[in-house]
């Protein structure tokens, strides 16, 4: 029995495979729309989320399976003190496999220990969002046609976004990728990414304070918000907010092939007239949630379309 906890979980030639699984169920969608008939998906969902949970249960729906769960603590026994521990192994009477979104890092690391189904993490207080990072991995894999030779820039809160801190992990494993950090000082990437991610695997990356300086560069461009309850004081956050809104005058010097994501919600940080260009690729890359979370459920529950 497979979990997936964090996105290192998997292989690289596993990775490979989920995402063409994902490529052929966009392809092919008829193709699986039973295989998971009869079964069934908990999604538990401790905090509140809408693109994940959502694409979880039309995931399942599309595969001709069903949804059971809850998408708030305040609705589950863990509002009357019930644990992690109990809630999994009452849910597993019930499911054929869980999705779990906690807002306690670990949580489902301590849910595996006592699952008899598959626990797949949907995001654990700062720690890590795997199936956010499969996404982001379809979502450039199917706009750039390749997950190596690449120059990826992210923008914005590096230091608590745990969709940055899970995907440039994944992408260390692929050949050639460039590193550029786009941040305020009060939010770079966490030391422990610089020091156990970057050199001890004597990975090149950049530091810098605007992505005007590198916008020419990028081939991949990974937008995060830049949370004013992060700062310490107002003024520093008014003083540098503005410097992290991605607009069109800021494209202008961009390649046209340019990819832009974001794990969204958006609020402020991507100019609503971006969306209209070719290279916005972030409502895309909610939709390849969709896609992703069918491949990766069929193979943690073992099945596939060419068995039917």
């Amino acid at each position: 029995m497979r979990h997936l906890i964090d996105p290192m979980d998997l292989s690289v030639q596993e990775i490979d495979h989920l995402l063409e699984v994902a490529d052929d169920i966009i392809a092919n969608p008829v193709k699986y729309r039973d295989v998971c008939k009869y079964k069934k998906l908990a999604t538990l969902f401790f905090e509140p989320s809408t693109r994940t949970r959502l694409s979880f249960e039309a995931a399942m729906m599309e595969l001709g399976g069903n949804v059971l769960g809850f998408s708030s603590a305040n609705s589950s026994s863990a509002a009357k003190g019930e644990s992690v521990a109990d809630t999994i192994r009452t849910v597993g009477c019930y499911a054929d496999i869980i999705a779990m979104r906690h807002p306690k890092e670990g949580a489902p690391t301590v849910a595996v220990q006592y699952a008899n189904v598959p626990i797949i993490n949907a995001g654990d207080g700062g720690h890590n969002h795997p199936t956010q990072t499969l996404t982001d991995l379809l979502t450039i894999h199917r706009e750039k046609g390749r997950l190596n030779n690449l120059t990826v820039g992210f923008c914005g809160d590096l230091k608590f976004g745990r969709t940055v801190h899970s995907l440039i992990k994944a992408l260390t494993r692929y050949e050639n990728i460039t590193f550029i950090m786009i941040s305020p000082e009060e939010l770079e990437i966490p030391e422990y990414i610089k020091k156990d991610v970057f050199e001890k695997n004597g990975i090149p990356f950049r530091q810098v304070r605007t992505m005007e300086e590198v916008m020419p560069e990028l081939d991949v461009l990974y937008m995060t918000r830049v949370q004013r309850e992060r700062f310490f004081n107002e003024a520093d956050y008014i003083r540098l907010k503005d410097t992290y809104i991605l607009d069109m005058d800021k494209l202008t010097t961009a390649k046209k092939d340019l990819s832009i994501l974001h794990p969204l919600p958006r609020v402020n940080e991507i100019s609503v007239k971006v969306d209209d260009d070719p290279r916005a690729c972030y409502f895309r890359q909610a939709l390849n949630g969709k896609y992703i979370r069918m491949a990766l459920i069929m193979e943690l529950l073992g099945v596939s379309a060419d068995e039917n």
